[in-house]
């Protein structure tokens, strides 16, 4: 099994549905799809998280010795990170077939990447 992060990406107007007259069915599909995804044992628990609204954000950057702070995300994207979880499967299609089912896939993007392995250890 090979593991990946299902990393999803929304749109302004999806991620405003979450607090919208459309919110009970916004959050409906997504608890249908972590269920689905628990339920065929792809994946893997404890792994994932929703994120808050990207105005909740703060952005940190380094450049030299000098500490740039903002708030709100990364300026200048049309999509905004909602949330991440990590299924392990036997393959990226098998993988692929699961990011789009997600409810985000319609309206916003689901980027799909192989988690790296633990790190070796010393002996």
């Amino acid at each position: 099994m090979t593991q990946y992060a299902l990393i999803f990406f929304e749109t302004e107007t999806e991620m405003a549905r979450r607090e919208s007259e459309t919110a009970p069915q916004y959050w409906s599909a997504w608890s249908a799809y972590i269920d689905l995804l628990a339920d065929e044992n792809v994946l893997v628990r404890g792994s994932g998280a929703g994120l808050q609204p990207p105005s909740t954000a703060t952005t940190v950057r380094v450049s030299g010795d000098q500490l740039q702070i903002q708030d709100g995300p990364i300026p200048g994207l049309k999509e905004q990170l909602g949330g991440v979880v990590v299924i392990a499967v036997e393959s990226l299609d098998e993988a692929l077939r699961w990011a789009a089912k997600a409810p985000c896939a319609a309206a916003g993007t689901v980027e799909v990447r192989p988690v790296l392995p633990p790190p070796p250890t010393a002996a």
